[in-house]
């Protein structure tokens, strides 16, 4: 199964710093044992543009469409056996002790 995994900060880190891995022995790991497939740090929220049409017109407006604290910083693709896999590889991830993993499965459409 392929997982989008969303890399975000949030407001509440874990209190202990020194617990969280490290980044490039995880990516490391990953793409050794084939469970990442792609990722990258995605630019800061100031870099961003949102696109929307309506009635037909485009609206461009600068920075992320949610005003929020908490923002996607990166991103990784997931091949795991199933969701318990990939939750084992976002729990390793520096970012599940900093901020937090979002894991959505990609939609069968077949």
């Amino acid at each position: 199964m392929k997982f989008m995994m969303f890399v975000c900060t949030d407001t509440e880190p874990d209190t202990d710093p020194d617990a969280a891995p490290d980044i490039e022995q995880w990516v490391a790991e990953r793409d050794a044992r084939g469970q990442r497939l792609e990722g990258s740090v995605l630019a800061p929220p100031s870099g961003a543009t949102t696109v929307r049409v309506r009635g037909g017109e485009l609206l461009l407006s600068d920075g992320p469409f949610a005003e929020t604290k908490e923002v996607i910083a990166g991103f990784d693709i997931l091949e795991c056996a199933d969701l318990d896999e990939a939750i084992e590889v976002a729990r390793a991830h520096p970012m599940a002790y900093g901020g937090r993993i979002e894991l959505r499965p990609f939609a069968d459409l077949d």
